[in-house]
Formats: C-alpha cells, structure tokens, sequence
C-alpha cells in the first residue's frame, strides 16, 4: 500500500491521473471509489510547482508529503470526495476534509512521538498537502453537472477549512483569556522550492493549545493565511472570515489578535503601525497589486490610513523570552496629503501619522504581513472593539538548509529556537500582573502635540490618544 501511496502524489503532481486513481487505489477500503480526472481545468502557480524538482530528492512537495507521513489522509480525503454523488455532497465532504487535514497537522506538530523523515516542526507538508488536494478537487470529473464556478467554491470551502478557519472553537465565560493568532505559508518559492515559514509552524505549535500562567490559563487557536492577492487570498476577505466570527461572538471573543509573519533576521519585531496601503510585491501566483488595500465585502470597513497596535510591547519587551533581540519597531511612511504616490515616501523613525496623509508603509512594509495586521485591526476598529489587544509580530528569517538539503541540523535548531521563543512572546501578550487593584498610568506626548495615555490593570491594556487642547491640567 505504501508504494501505491507515493505513486499517488506522485501522480497528482505529473498529471497522471488515470493511471493512478482507480477501484485498486482504494483497496483497503470497504466500498472502491473510482475517480478520474481531466487536465483541463488551468492549475495556480503554487499547484503547478508540484512539479518542481531538488536535486537528489526527486519532486520536492510530493516527496515531503510522503515522508512526513501525510499520504494515508491525502489519499482518504480523495477517496471521500470522489463518492460524492451531488454538488451538496461534495461541499460537505470538502469542508469536511479541509478541518481534517489541517487537524491532522496540528495533531503532528504538537506530537513529541511524531516519527517520519520530517521534523514535526515543519510547516511545509500542510501546504503541499493542501495544493496536492487543491489540484485534485479542480481536476476532478465529478458524476454529476457542476459549473465552474461551483469548481471554484469547492476549492475555496476546502482551502479555508484546511487552513484552520473551521477549527476555531473558544470556550465561553471568563475561566481562561483567549487569543487568536495567524501564521502565513512559505513565500518566495520562485527563489527556492524548499522555503519554509516559522510563523506557519508557530500557528500549528498554537492552535488548540491551553497556556496556565500565573494568572490563569490563556486558551489559543490559530490559522494559517494564504500570500495570495486574488482568489482564496486577501481580496476575497480571508482575514476578516479568519477573525471575524471570532470578534462577533460575544461569549467566546478572544481577549486578543495577533497576526505573525517572518521579518528581518534574528530579530522579533512589534510592529507599531500598519498602513492601509499594498506595495505590488508578486505573491505565490506571481500577482502584483499596488494601492490602497481594498474592503472586504460584508465587515465593517472603517476608512482608516494607519492602524496603531494595542499589544502590550513593553511587557512583551520585558519578558525573558529567548535568545533573539524584541525590538518595539515604531518606523512608518507616509506621502503628504495630495502629493503623487509615485513618488518616494517619507520615512518617520518614530512618531505619529499626519491624519490626513496617504499610508505608503506600515512597520513591517507595504506586504501582505503588513496587509494583515491593517485587515484584521480594521475589523477590530470597525466592531468598537478598542479595547481588545491586536498587532502583528514579525518574526526571525529562518533562512535555509546547507546546499540542496531539504532539510538539516542547523535549520532545525533555529526553526525550534524561533517557535518557542514565540510560544512565550504570545503568552506574555495576555499575560497579567496577579495584582488586585493595582493600576499603572502612563500619559507622553509626542512630536505632534498629542497625549498618549496608557492605563494598565490586571484586567488589561487600554489607550487614549488626545490632542493638546482636549487635555485638562488639574
């Protein structure tokens, strides 16, 4: 069966469908499924770098997937969907086997028994697994009538459900804080096949897991964004349908958002700011797309050029974390009011955004790291959850394996360096002094003429900002 298994991914990736689904494919099942497929449906750049090759590897996504020991489910997940005898069917089977997969990763993440070639930090059999299932549910001669564009809404349900968003499930009442989190695939594959991205195995590190502090237990979900403009990406809401539901829901509202991208090397940065504005850097299809970051149909869009955060730097600052500097990144640009936004921006160390000037770069740039700290803190504006702690963490560039490797010591030990100093900076995020009563106040005022006043209990972090002439001196 395991030969079998490999020549089914490995079929997936070449396009040889016939040859490798047949009623033999699901032998060990009780009832055999026969799929076929056509070449005919036009694949996305990330489904056709299946086909790329590492020397001495072989096809480099189908190869990991096997070795990480993600065949059993890929091939259970097609075998589901291909019985499926109506549009209703198939839809349910799909969402059904997104949560699956993105479980099942969790699952292998978090398991110290995890036994496989690959490492059970690795966040990158999840994302070739994901277009393996991608590609198959596009190219699937289903037996009944579907149009394209019910193609393309099962491709979405599954894509969405694999990347965590039907997984996320907080506990009612105040026994434990919760905090929901994002992580992003490998980017940049055009570069290097073997990319990885530490923020993605941070969220399968997180997700479902319960933290007991000092001051009680901290309840965590996280999902995995896709670096996509267009279909299944940024412009489609993939943001706001991440963290929306979960800001709506009154019982089960995390207490705090954080969105986490790789950044610059051996650093962790808290961004400050996150400016509404995209910078046309390609994404995983190779899309470019420059200008202000569009709404997203349904959420509350409120028209703000910069988003400030209200994570807790200071504290996240101070905590004992782990060997890479936490640097408070307050950097921003911006163009002046009416001037042409081809034109360079102007860059600001420090301070505070003019409120009528256009957003050039939040922080961490004018990427979608930057677009996704701005997406998910404007739908936290946008409910008047100004309360509610959100920001964006850039984390450590993890770099690459010695050679062609796909993977090797070295690699791992930073990847594992990274994660868990991560682990800590989100815990300490919602972390709180076991203090009754006590409150600390801090009030500065900056370049602009404007107070900035902090106040911080052992219920939380809340901040006003107000113009000079609205301060009272008593």
């Amino acid at each position: 069966m395991g030969k079998f298994m490999l020549s089914f991914i490995l079929g997936i990736a070449l396009g040889d469908w016939l040859s490798v689904f047949s009623a033999a494919a699901f032998n060990h099942h009780r009832r055999a499924t026969t799929c076929d497929f056509s070449n005919t449906f036009a694949l996305s750049v990330e489904e056709q770098n299946l086909n790329q090759q590492l020397p001495n590897y072989g096809l480099f996504g189908p190869t990991l997937i096997q070795k990480a020991g993600f065949v059993p489910q890929v091939n259970q997940i097609s075998n589901n969907f291909c019985g499926a005898d109506s549009f209703d069917k198939a839809k349910q089977s799909v969402r059904e086997a997104g949560k699956l997969l993105f479980q099942f990763a969790v699952g292998r993440a978090q398991d110290d028994n995890t036994g496989g070639e690959v490492n059970r930090y690795d966040d990158r059999p999840l994302y070739w697994a994901r277009l393996t299932l991608t590609k198959a549910i596009k190219q699937w001669k289903s037996g009944f009538e579907m149009s394209d564009d019910a193609r393309k809404e099962l491709v979405t349900t599954f894509d969405l459900a694999s990347r965590g968003l039907d997984s996320v499930s907080f506990p009612t009442g105040n026994s434990a804080r919760r905090v929901m989190v994002a992580g992003f695939d490998p980017f940049q594959l055009n570069a290097d096949i073997r990319t990885a991205n530490p923020s993605g195995a941070i969220a399968l590190q997180l997700s479902g897991k319960t933290f007991n502090t000092s001051s009680g237990p901290i309840v965590v979900h996280a999902v995995v964004l896709p670096v996509l403009y267009g279909e299944n990406g940024f412009d489609d809401g993939v943001v706001e349908a991440a963290f929306g539901p979960a800001l709506q829901d009154a019982e089960r509202r995390p207490d705090g958002i954080v969105t986490i991208s790789q950044g610059l090397p051996e650093q962790f940065d808290i961004e400050r700011w996150a400016g509404g504005w995209r910078g046309g850097f390609p994404d995983n299809n190779n899309v470019k797309s420059t200008g202000p970051v569009p709404p997203a149909a349904g959420w509350p869009q409120p028209n703000i050029n910069f988003i400030e955060t209200t994570l807790p730097y200071q504290q996240m600052q101070d905590a004992a974390t782990g060997p890479f500097k936490v640097r408070y990144n307050t950097e921003f640009c911006e163009w002046p009011k009416g001037s042409p936004t081809t034109e360079p921006c102007i860059r600001h160390d420090s301070g505070v955004p003019a409120s009528d000037s256009i957003p050039a770069e939040g922080g961490g740039g004018d990427y979608l790291s930057n677009e996704s700290m701005y997406r998910a803190n404007r739908l936290r504006v946008g409910l008047e959850l100004t309360n509610l702690r959100g920001g964006h963490l850039h984390v450590p560039v993890l770099g690459f394996p010695d050679g062609n490797a796909p993977s090797d010591q070295k690699f791992e030990k930073k990847r594992l360096d990274i994660i868990s100093q991560a682990l800590q900076l989100v815990e300490a995020e919602l972390e709180r002094e076991n203090v009754t009563g006590k409150i600390v106040l801090k009030i500065a005022k900056d370049e602009r003429g404007e107070f900035a006043v902090s106040l911080r209990n052992a219920s939380g972090f809340t901040q006003y900002r107000f113009h000079q002439e609205q301060v009272r001196v008593f």
